[in-house]
């Protein structure tokens, strides 16, 4: 079954401001982006259980027009906050990389 880093054409985190993070998963066709869709498993829920996040705090917005997905959710730690690792939000994509997608 392939993973979303074998059929997206680009999937990538950054701050939405210091206390969110958006990531957005593009597909380079219409074909590609309805396959996905169809399948349910990009929503709200995979967010949440991913970035370990209550599912109320995710934003799950689909993009036809762009054949993408995108999900802003709360950061754990602010952007450049003690403990912060990532200031810009930049890696934080990497665990939805792995998720399987049954096309």
């Amino acid at each position: 079954m392939p993973r979303i880093r074998d059929i997206a054409k680009a999937c990538k985190s950054k701050n939405a401001g210091p206390f969110e993070l958006t990531i957005d998963v593009v597909f380079d066709s219409a074909q590609m982006f309805e396959r996905v869709r169809k399948t349910g498993v990009l929503r709200a829920e995979l967010f949440s259980q991913l970035y370990k996040v209550p599912v109320s705090d995710v934003l799950f917005t689909e993009y036809p027009a762009g054949n993408a997905f995108k999900a802003t959710i709360p950061r754990l730690i602010p952007s450049g906050d003690v403990g912060d690792t990532d200031v810009y939000g930049a890696q934080q994509h990497a665990p939805l990389l792995e998720v399987e997608i049954p096309i």
